[in-house]
């Protein structure tokens, strides 16, 4: 491997996090500091209307191996994980959110699983995905409802099988995240869907680790987001069907 090339790349969307941005990326730099391997740290901008690229980008000044890419205008968290993860140059490929509702140490339990081969390593809050998973600061009801019932209709469609398709805690092996982030269509909320469809059309091996999520009350994910999931996951069963991701 190239000496320049680092084992782990974490990617970290982000809109409008000025307030919370710094304590993440301490947490993830704090915590990678201490592990035997190499690593970069990069954040990419969704079009944030606030500070959040400032805050980043000076931080960077201290931070060495944390990396800026500040894109102006908003396409869509999927978009821009898709973007992080074709500019990352880790032999892992690892995204997660800004909010913290996943530990960045739980890739501790991902790692072992990449040594074993597997292509691509997700994290799940069903016990029904993997014994011991959980939510230790659950969502609002409503929202646990709609993730139910949004995800029959995601196994039916597109992904049967996994019980949390949504967590916003996923690694790749590079050949993997290239392969399978140079072929995604969907720009916005229902990109995990996607990312594990393909992986399942490319014969990718998907291992999974139980996590315990907090729920954030800041998400940035509205009721009506669950809508355009469920929109999107019918474009990516199209999609399938039509053998678009074959061209």
């Amino acid at each position: 491997m190239n000496n320049l090339e680092p084992y782990l790349s974490v990617i970290v969307p982000a809109y409008n996090e000025e307030e919370r941005i710094v304590k993440i990326l301490n947490k993830i730099s704090s915590f990678l500091e201490r592990q035997p391997y190499s690593y970069e740290i990069l954040v990419v901008c969704d079009g944030p209307k606030d500070k959040t690229a400032d805050v980043v980008r000076d931080l960077s000044l201290v931070t060495p191996k944390l990396k800026l890419i500040d894109r102006k205008k908003n396409r869509g968290k999927g978009y821009t994980i898709k973007e992080g993860m074709l500019a990352a140059k880790g032999k892992v490929r690892l995204f997660t959110d800004a909010d913290n509702a996943t530990d960045i140490s739980y890739f501790d339990k991902m790692r072992p699983l990449f040594d074993k081969g597997y292509d691509m390593v997700i994290s799940t809050r069903d016990p029904k995905d993997a014994e011991g998973a959980g939510q230790d600061v659950p969502q609002p009801w409503h929202k646990r409802l709609m993730g139910n019932m949004g995800n029959l209709y995601i196994q039916i469609m597109a992904v049967p099988g996994i019980w949390d398709t949504q967590n916003g805690f996923k690694a790749f092996r590079d050949y993997a995240a290239e392969k399978i982030f140079s072929k995604t269509k969907i720009n916005r909320w229902a990109f995990d869907v996607e990312a594990l469809a393909l992986a399942r059309k490319l014969n990718y091996k998907i291992g999974i680790i139980p996590i315990r999520w907090i729920n954030d009350p800041k998400s940035h994910v509205s009721l009506l987001a669950y809508f355009k999931v469920l929109f999107d996951v019918a474009r990516i069963r199209w999609n399938l069907m039509r053998r678009k991701y074959d061209q």
